[in-house]
């Protein structure tokens, strides 16, 4: 079958790749993992044994220099694990917590960052969102005072992926009393560093296997050198890099959809009923012709906003578009999957009702469907 652009025969057998590993070293696990809520330290660094971990970064830092459609396949791959939270956990680290340093970060920052990270030695996470403030990016109140070449920071955060166990936390401060997005900043806050606690983990609906932690700093003192490109820049440095995670969560919901997808259409196939399989009632074959045809348009918007993005276009809109869609759609394509499947989609030994679990986060983050709208509205001019 040939590569649908801008994938190519390299992306597809990257894609083999993953896929073999995904089913062979993470599926047979998650039932597992998510009943301990979390999954093990150790797949950090089997996978960046295996070079996964690095398939966005250049082999000057121990990666693979793949480009931002081999990062796609990545994405969509992962979504296909079966456990929202083992994506989730593993991309926090790939696709949100380290680029911000590969872009903005120096050279030594680099060395103390990126390349233990692609080795899966380090575990990062983003840290923005505030328990005041959700998508309101411009009312931060974690402040960081300097104070003989150091931030003295005060504040917290919390829905943080990964913030549990993550050894750095690439950490939105303000640097300034002026209000909106002026004065915003970003500093590396790593573990172990005194007055830097997680001060709970948090349970959530979905993403059972992943850490989300809620963070607390009085009087963390940070080293300048811990500064991460210009002081009351960092505004620029968030917005950097939201495309690209809108984007890598369309591409999850795309993929995760289609898995959840195949397995109902198998189930449907086999399951009998008033002495023949289910998939043969009328209602259930144009529920499933629905589903398919959902997934088929959510795949062909997110490829083109894939297109624009890989090709240097400005994509806002259409990436704003694809996030939108495919992640709503995700919600609900799950919850079909679990009306199809019946009593047993209630139960947990069935992967739908977790798929549905999970996939309701979605649409809330990475920036909520009423952003989206705002986005798209603006963006057409009104």
């Amino acid at each position: 079958m040939t590569p649908i652009p801008p994938f190519t025969d390299e992306h597809e057998a990257l894609r083999e790749s993953l896929r073999s590993f995904v089913a062979r070293e993470i599926r047979p696990h998650v039932p597992g993992w998510e009943e301990a809520r979390e999954f093990p330290r150790e797949l950090f660094t089997r996978m960046g044994e295996l070079g996964f971990l690095g398939i966005g970064y250049p082999e000057d830092y121990g990666g693979q220099g793949g480009d931002s459609v081999h990062s796609a396949v990545f994405a969509e791959e992962m979504a296909r694990c079966g456990s929202g939270g083992v994506s989730a956990g593993i991309g926090g680290h790939v696709a949100i917590a380290m680029p911000p340093i590969f872009k903005f970060g120096t050279e030594e920052q680099k060395q103390r960052w990126i390349v233990p990270g692609v080795k899966g030695e380090k575990i990062g996470a983003l840290a923005i969102t505030e328990p005041g403030g959700g998508s309101d990016v411009a009312g931060l109140k974690t402040f960081a005072r300097r104070e003989n070449g150091e931030y003295v920071v005060n504040g917290s955060k919390t829905f943080i992926t990964n913030g549990v166990r993550a050894d750095f936390h690439v950490t939105a401060v303000k640097t300034t009393q002026e209000g909106g997005h002026h004065g915003i900043s970003f500093l590396v806050l790593e573990k172990g560093m005194p007055g830097f606690e997680v001060s709970r983990k948090l349970e959530k609906l979905g993403w059972h296997a992943s850490d989300t932690g809620e963070l607390s700093f009085s009087d963390v003192r940070v080293p300048v050198e811990n500064l991460l490109g210009e002081e009351n820049k960092g505004f620029y440095l968030i917005m950097a890099n939201f495309q690209w995670e809108r984007l890598s969560m369309a591409l999850g919901a795309v993929a995760g959809m289609q898995a959840n997808f195949e397995r109902t259409l198998e189930y449907v196939k086999e399951r009998n009923a008033f002495g023949r399989p289910i998939g043969h009632f009328q209602v259930v074959r144009h529920k499933i012709a629905e589903m398919a045809t959902k997934i088929e348009a959510c795949r062909d918007l997110t490829y083109h906003a894939l297109r624009l993005f890989v090709s240097g276009q400005d994509a806002l809109q259409e990436v704003s578009c694809a996030k939108l869609l495919a992640c709503r759609a995700a919600v609900e394509v799950a919850d079909d999957a679990v009306q199809l499947h019946g009593g047993y989609g209630y139960m947990r030994e069935y992967d739908v009702e977790r798929a549905l679990r999970d996939a309701r986060l979605g649409p809330i983050g990475g920036g909520t469907d009423e952003i989206m709208k705002e986005i798209i509205g603006k963006q057409l001019g009104l």
